[in-house]
């Protein structure tokens, strides 16, 4: 079937929904809805079958879906309307939620009910509860009434005739700051952490800080600092640790408020952003929490980080780095890199190199210190390394994954192994592992297109040897019996002994250095040209600055017929980085 998706952008469902469509043999094309495009004539264009809007903040026209089918994700059970949904669900503590798809009408969410899913809303982050929980229920809805419509039996039941589970679900206005206020006096440490966690990573939680206005992003309590109601109390990892009436928050990163005339602000660490403004504040180095940890279970060694929206500062691939290095000293077989859940990584952090000084600095800076860590990876010869990849990963974090032995990836998550829609070649090894994994067709078919694959697609492909069908709360838990069982075969031990073999016959033909020093060479160009469009497009991506278009490799439809045989043919890692599209 031909489908079309429209969208706000194509963000994480968008990309899920588009990957997972094509997976089933539909042509997928998306339309973005953007101010001053018109959607009825690109909606003709296109002539769909059908049109599924995963994420849309702006009514469709009446043009449109009188004339055609068009099927809206809305992240809320039915009942529940409104263009806050999940954030007043994770706002009152609500713990049983939904996702509904709708036909549009002439009135906002109160459309006909093709499919509702239900689904669970656990303590963490709204943004970690739209890429988790919400995106597989809205996965799950969109499939099953994509379905229905296909079927062409189903007639999809009005509203006003299905049960609403709760009598808290009804029409709600948007939720704003004067609701989402932090009152660090008599608010709790549980009531803050539902403030932030239901304004992440939009649109934040507007607060004063040391003379300024910032939004807050992110939310983590404490259970050992104290002070007085609102006052900073320490910082670690970036982050900055203030006080609550009975307790303490770790926030992660802050905005600044936009100012009249000024350009758009955007998220950095906390204590970056508030820079000489913040006091001398003691870094401690043990806390509540830490976006870096390690633990062992027998012969499993589990090196866990997160970091807010995926990207890697040269601070934090430093960190790790180091992190890592401690965790090989350890006595373990296997060794298990990743998140538990939410984003794997995303590569280097566009949002700390465009606030540097120097930009073209701190991006060279960031990209040798994620290559120091992926080439840590690639030389580990003493135990087996897996990474689980329990949410999305981009660009240098598909890469350092692919350093790994094994691939684990979570059946929700979504890869993007591609750098070009930032104007960048590349590096992270990318040219040895991507074709040593999938093939140089393959490898440079991906980089070409730079569209989304799905887990069930990468593990075709070869990206992955693992799909774990878990929920972003399980997956952890199943990744550990996963490496206990690896830990304990006989032939663990025999794989970890081939290691160094097999890695010093690769360095007799090509060494890894030569590798890194040709794709460094053309990131450095790219670097040190003002001119060079990755300027322009890092400064749009962390401004949030709007396209004037749907981007042409979106707006063709799109299959995933699957590589050829031949392409599976060539698997060794190919001498010319040139013939690869960066």
């Amino acid at each position: 079937m031909h489908i079309l998706l429209l969208a706000s952008a194509f963000n994480s469902l968008t990309q899920r929904v588009h990957a997972e469509l094509r997976d089933r043999g539909h042509r997928v094309a998306v339309e973005l809805a953007l101010p001053g495009g018109s959607l009825p004539d690109a909606v003709r264009r296109h002539a769909p079958q059908l049109i599924v809007a995963p994420m849309l903040k702006s009514a469709i026209p009446e043009e449109v879906w009188a004339a055609h089918p068009c099927l809206v994700v809305h992240p809320g059970p039915v009942g529940d309307r409104g263009p806050s949904s999940l954030d007043w669900a994770i706002h009152e503590g609500i713990d049983e939620w939904g996702v509904t798809v709708l036909q549009a009408d002439g009135e906002m969410d109160a459309g006909d009910v093709w499919a509702c899913v239900p689904c669970r809303l656990p303590r963490v982050s709204k943004s970690e509860l739209y890429r988790g929980e919400i995106a597989d229920a809205a996965l799950e809805a969109v499939l099953l009434a994509v379905e229905r419509f296909a079927g062409g039996a189903h007639v999809p039941c009005r509203q006003g005739t299905v049960p609403v589970a709760d009598a808290r679900l009804r029409p709600r206005p948007y939720l704003d700051q004067s609701v989402r206020r932090i009152d660090w006096a008599e608010d709790t440490t549980g009531t803050v952490l539902r403030k932030l966690r239901a304004a992440d990573s939009q649109p934040g939680v507007l607060d004063t800080l040391l003379g300024g206005e910032w939004y807050l992003h992110g939310g983590h309590p404490e259970s050992v600092l104290r002070g007085r109601p609102g006052e900073l109390l320490a910082t670690r990892a970036g982050a900055v640790c203030r006080a609550t009436g009975d307790g303490a928050v770790w926030i992660p990163e802050l905005r600044a408020r936009r100012l009249p005339g000024q350009p758009p602000t955007y998220k950095l660490p906390a204590a970056a952003a508030l820079g000489d403004r913040l006091p001398l504040l003691p870094e401690v180095p043990e806390a509540t929490w830490t976006d870096i940890r390690y633990r062992e279970s027998g012969d499993v060694g589990f090196l866990s980080f997160s970091f807010p929206g995926g990207a890697m500062s040269t601070e934090q691939c430093r960190r790790l780095l180091d992190a890592y290095r401690e965790a090989c000293a350890r006595p373990t077989s296997v060794l298990v890199l990743g998140g538990e859940r939410d984003f794997f990584s995303n590569g280097i952090h566009l949002n700390v190199i465009e606030a540097a000084d120097d930009p073209a600095a701190e991006s060279w800076a960031n990209i040798n210190a994620i290559d120091d860590l992926v080439e840590a990876v690639l030389t580990t010869t003493d135990r087996l390394v897996v990474a689980a990849v329990a949410g999305n990963a981009a660009a240098g974090g598909v890469m350092l994954a692919l350093a790994a032995d094994e691939v684990w990836c979570r059946s929700g998550a979504v890869l993007n192994p591609h750098y070009r829609l930032m104007g960048l070649y590349g590096s992270e090894y990318w040219t040895y592992t991507l074709p040593r994994r999938v093939g140089p067709a393959v490898a440079e078919r991906l980089v070409r297109e730079a569209l989304p694959v799905s887990a069930a697609s990468a593990q075709g492909l070869g990206l992955v040897d693992r799909v774990v069908d878990a929920g972003p709360g399980a997956f952890a838990g199943e990744v550990g019996r996963l490496a206990a069982h690896l830990a304990a075969l006989p032939a663990t031990g025999t794989r970890i002994a081939a290691k160094k073999t097999e890695l010093e016959r690769r360095e007799s033909e090509t060494p890894l250095a030569a590798y890194r020093e040709r794709e460094l060479a053309r990131m450095r160009m790219t670097f040190d040209d003002p001119d060079a469009p990755y300027h322009a497009l890092r400064r749009a991506f962390v401004h949030k600055t709007r396209p004037a278009g749907t981007p042409a490799h979106l707006s063709a439809s799109q299959t995933d017929p699957g590589p050829s045989a031949a392409e599976f043919t060539g698997t060794a890692p190919h001498d010319s980085p040139s013939r690869f599209i960066g």
